[in-house]
């Protein structure tokens, strides 16, 4: 394992942009968080996996309930300033992996939000899945998620998981002044050289569409996708070369960043987050597992907790690589000390 650790800081807001906090109410901003997914999916109803500190908006076109978009609040802040986060999940899974690291942050005291993107957790993806316009669906879904989350304190940290980590990035990239810091997980800045170049290729969007036909949903975890659909591994390096394009063209990273990656990383290569790195001009944290530990790409977030809740069946596998079935992460204490650091 290596740390790099740039005078770790607290992702605060500067003095000049406090304005303090809204007076939005905790049901409001419920009502208008679920909005979100009854404009989405044109139905939602009350989750039954309930908690004192959890609001989740469920639906039945939701393969499960896992798969939910979900909030961790408690209520006001005594002094009047709240801190927020929200964390956004990766191609082909849901809020589920997102679990564990919103838990940390709920703990250091941040009301965290966890949506569910466009065309994720559901039953029947064929439609988003080929939608031409699906990159730009997650686009406006973080945008009005970010701009929810502005209203409900004096203190926003965004970030996300892969795709989540991309989009994250993309938004503060075009709307920087509401963002107090960045916080990706094995974040999606980069591709395999082979998917880079596949996406360079004339037509490849048509073909992916049509190679994709009836996309599958159901497979061996109930919570993320079996496969990614080719278009949709398209969209995102859509994002990507739009993170790029701002980059060449000057943009800085100017709030702390937390990066956690694994230099085993086989589909989001740690070359992207290094780039980044390079462009930025705040305290970063810098979180890098070894590549003796052989970490896939997918279980940097996951912990035995995680683990054990995932109920992945092997008996589904239609394909045996060595990052098919899910492993923990054997440094995620560490990493969430780094992270709460971080905050703090």
């Amino acid at each position: 394992m290596v740390v790099a650790n740039d005078d770790v800081s607290s992702a605060k807001r500067s003095e000049s942009n406090n304005t303090g906090v809204s007076q939005i109410s905790k049901q409001e901003i419920r009502e208008k968080f679920k909005s979100f997914y009854t404009r989405e999916w044109g139905q939602t109803q009350p989750c039954r996996e309930t908690s004192l500190h959890k609001f989740g908006v469920c639906s039945n076109v939701l393969r499960n309930e896992g798969n939910a978009p979900f909030m961790l609040s408690r209520g006001p802040v005594e002094g009047g300033v709240s801190k927020v986060a929200v964390l956004f999940h990766g191609l082909s899974d849901s809020p589920f992996f997102m679990r564990e690291i919103a838990d940390i942050l709920f703990d250091e005291g941040y009301t965290v939000i966890v949506p569910l993107l466009p065309g994720h957790g559901k039953r029947d993806a064929t439609s988003d899945m080929s939608d031409w316009d699906l990159a730009e669906r997650w686009q406006a879904h973080v945008a009005e998620v970010i701009a929810l989350a502005d209203e409900m304190g004096d203190e926003l940290i965004v970030g996300g998981f892969s795709t989540g980590g991309a989009l994250a990035v993309e938004h503060y990239l075009n709307s920087a002044n509401n963002i107090d810091g960045l916080m990706l997980f094995s974040g999606a800045l980069a591709l395999s050289e082979n998917a880079e170049g596949m996406s360079r290729i004339w037509g490849i969007k048509l073909l992916a569409r049509i190679i994709d036909g009836t996309y599958q949903t159901h497979g061996p975890n109930p919570y993320k996708y079996p496969n990614v659909a080719g278009l949709a591994g398209l969209e995102l390096m859509d994002i990507i070369n739009a993170i790029r394009e701002k980059i060449d063209e000057g943009s800085q990273i100017q709030v702390p960043l937390f990066v956690a990656h694994s230099k085993d990383d086989a589909t989001t290569p740690i070359s992207g987050v290094e780039h980044l790195l390079a462009h930025s001009n705040a305290s970063n944290t810098f979180f890098v597992v070894d590549e003796s530990y052989e970490l896939c790409h997918a279980d940097l977030v996951v912990n035995d907790k995680l683990l054990n809740a995932m109920n992945f069946n092997e008996s589904m596998l239609t394909q045996q690589e060595d990052c098919a079935i899910p492993k923990s992460n054997p440094l995620f204490s560490t990493m969430a000390f780094m992270l709460r650091a971080f905050v703090n």
